[in-house]
């Protein structure tokens, strides 16, 4: 409120009956803000390499068949497998189910048999932070935010 009291963000989006009180007035609790300037930055934000992180981009399905995949079931396999230099990079490393893992042994998918749904690569910060976002809300997503995500309305 701060902000938006000194000018620098827009309030586009409100709590439906919830309410900011002062000793001398209500205001509207926001649920979607617009910064009015653009913020200063040093430097674009970087997505560390984890487990967490290939899942996410991988938006928590197999690279191979497509299934949805729990995150404690999921694997994580190096396309140009370990043994053969492929390296642990962004672009070699693709979250699979338990089966397809396993059918794709010490093989390239080519050799195995298979194909990748999409072709790995280092994954955008605004990508990860949004699934993550849907992830966490699930179903109790709030719709007021659901065009702010690139979603239906």
């Amino acid at each position: 409120m701060v902000w938006w009291a000194a000018g620098r963000v827009e309030i586009l989006e409100a709590w439906e009956g919830r309410t900011i009180r002062t000793p001398r007035t209500e205001l509207p609790m926001p649920s979607v803000v617009r910064f009015l300037r653009s913020r200063r930055r040093h430097g674009a934000p970087t997505i560390r390499f984890s487990r967490d992180s290939v899942f996410a981009r991988d938006r928590g399905a197999c690279q191979y068949c497509g299934k949805e995949v729990p995150r404690r079931d999921g694997t994580y396999d190096h396309i140009t497998p370990k043994s053969r230099g492929g390296q642990t990079l962004w672009e070699n490393i693709v979250l699979a189910c338990r089966p397809c893992n396993q059918r794709k042994g010490n093989r390239t998918p080519s050799e195995a048999g298979m194909h990748l749904r999409v072709a790995p690569q280092r994954p955008s910060f605004a990508a990860i932070g949004t699934w993550q976002v849907l992830v966490g809300f699930g179903d109790t997503l709030p719709r007021a935010w659901r065009p702010y995500l690139g979603l239906d309305v």
